[in-house]
């Protein structure tokens, strides 16, 4: 019960620090608002320019903000413990190439927002289904392949040589595409919350992968252990690893899809949470979530109004705090 009330406290401060960031997020930005005229926009009271920026605005980019931030992170703790890979992001296994090169052909093409968001979601699919067939030894009888680490090197090896096969689709793409639409490119490819309206589906999907996170927790601890401990304690690893892998791939496309490539979110807040809490996944995995969402809606907030009116992609913003973080967390580990 201890633990329980340890996590929950956890939980709570990371809950409350997002629902801070997620009202600053309305407040700020061109035309700032105070707290009686950001209820009444909130209320429906307001329903001049100020109540419509906020409603169909700054509202839904940053929920949207918040939901793939904890996509992301989310992802990336399930990708860590999948491949037993400090290093492993959401993008390693080459599900973002096949997102990328979805959305870029559909913009190629001129066709409509939605076009791109299906583009994107089929690239993600694409790429997640080619992983998993020609992985799927290593997914489903990793110790039949020689334990646990070679299994993992093996399907991220077959990540890498998938996402470098996008890549150079990527950059074909780019280089035939006119100059006129390559700017609409290259926001989506650092990752870009301006034009999101709709957020319900990577908020859902948000919700649903915790929850189905969760029970898989404690068998998530147990395969930390190897997976020769996870078997004899019972834990059906082949099921686990597959699993962990559709759900933490599925959640990516869901992110990429609404909001573009945006780095360094999934990488970092799992370190995060890990050097401040531990790395009991029944704790980890929600506070990811969370933490992820804050961080994402923190780094979209800066990004619109550290030059505003203008705005930058929300990726470069992510970048340029993960690059120092990461390495501030690399150098002061113990050797």
């Amino acid at each position: 019960m201890s633990d329980f009330r340890r996590a929950l406290a956890v939980w709570l401060i990371l809950a409350a620090a997002a629902v801070a960031v997620f009202l600053l997020s309305l407040a700020l930005g061109s035309v700032r608002m105070d707290t009686a005229q950001l209820w009444q926009a909130l209320t429906g009271a307001d329903t001049g320019t100020a109540g419509a920026i906020v409603r169909d605005l700054r509202l839904p980019r940053a929920a949207a903000a918040f939901a793939c931030g904890g996509l992301l992170a989310l992802s990336g703790a399930l990708m860590q413990v999948l491949l037993r890979n400090p290093l492993a992001e959401p993008y390693v296994l080459g599900v973002s190439g096949g997102a990328a090169t979805g959305a870029l052909g559909a913009m190629l093409l001129m066709l409509p927002l939605w076009a791109v968001q299906a583009g994107a979601a089929s690239g993600a699919l694409l790429s997640m289904v080619l992983v998993a067939t020609l992985a799927r030894r290593d997914l489903l009888h990793p110790q039949v392949q020689g334990g646990h680490h070679e299994a993992g090197a093996r399907l991220l090896l077959t990540g890498v040589i998938l996402a470098s096969g996008w890549g150079a689709l990527i950059t074909l793409i780019l280089a035939i595409a006119p100059e006129a639409r390559l700017r609409g490119m290259l926001f989506w490819l650092t990752g870009d919350l301006g034009g999101t309206a709709e957020y319900g589906v990577a908020l859902a999907m948000l919700m649903l992968a915790v929850l189905l996170a969760m029970p898989m927790a404690r068998s998530l601890n147990v395969m930390l252990l190897g997976e020769t401990v996870a078997q004899s304690l019972g834990v059906r690893v082949g099921r686990v690893r597959l699993a962990t892998f559709v759900l933490a791939s599925l959640s990516i496309a869901v992110a990429i899809t609404t909001a573009g490539s945006i780095g360094f979110v999934g990488l970092v807040v799992p370190h995060l949470v890990r050097l401040a809490w531990g790395n009991d996944q029944r704790l980890l995995l929600p506070a990811s979530a969370l933490l992820g969402g804050a961080l994402l809606m923190a780094a979209d907030l800066i990004a619109r109004t550290v030059i505003a009116p203008a705005q930058l992609p929300v990726g470069v913003i992510t970048a340029l705090l993960g690059v120092p973080t990461f390495l501030y967390l690399l150098l002061r580990r113990p050797r």
